[in-house]
Order: structure tokens, then C-alpha cells, then sequence
């Protein structure tokens, strides 16, 4: 029996599309390409498929951990100021 090959979802095809501006930005691809490949990622309806339109790139670096420390800042100072807030309820 063949192996039937899994189905491409939208979240797959807005990353590789997201893999191709990054790409394309790195001028690894012309907006002609870009404009193509993207053509191809909207009509793929299996994962190799999607595959297919950026073998031919490098593969992206995974992240480690969050690319935005700042953000753990942001929310730190929101946590804190919602306790601040409960206090200040708590004692009214």
C-alpha cells in the first residue's frame, strides 16, 4: 500500500511564505522567484510539496530561546503592576 503523504495545513504554507520573504530579503531570491514560489506554496496540498519550493535554500537557524528579551521586561513590569493594583484595591 503507498504511503500516503500528510496534508499541508495553512499555518505550513504562511511559514514557508514567511521562509521565502526572509530569503528573499537575504537576496537569495529575485521578487520574480519569490512571486513564483509563493504561486506554488498557495496551490501545495502536502507537506512535500511545500518542501519542494525551498529545498534548494539553506535552512534557517532554530531559536534557542526568545529573540526578544525585552519582552520579558515588558512582561515583568505588568505583572508587577497588576499586584500593585490588587494592593491598592485591597487596602481602599
Amino acid at each position: 500500500m503507498p504511503v500516503v503523504e500528510m496534508r499541508a495545513s495553512d499555518e505550513d504554507r504562511q511559514r514557508i511564505v514567511a521562509a521565502l520573504e526572509r530569503h528573499t530579503g537575504a537576496g537569495r531570491l529575485t521578487l520574480d522567484e519569490f512571486a513564483q514560489r509563493v504561486d506554488v506554496v498557495t496551490q501545495a496540498r502536502t507537506l512535500a510539496d511545500l518542501d519542494a519550493v525551498v529545498r534548494d535554500l539553506p535552512a534557517e537557524p532554530v531559536a534557542d530561546g526568545p529573540q526578544r528579551p525585552e519582552l520579558l521586561w515588558v512582561f515583568a513590569v505588568a505583572i508587577l503592576t497588576l499586584v500593585m493594583l490588587g494592593v491598592f484595591v485591597a487596602l481602599r
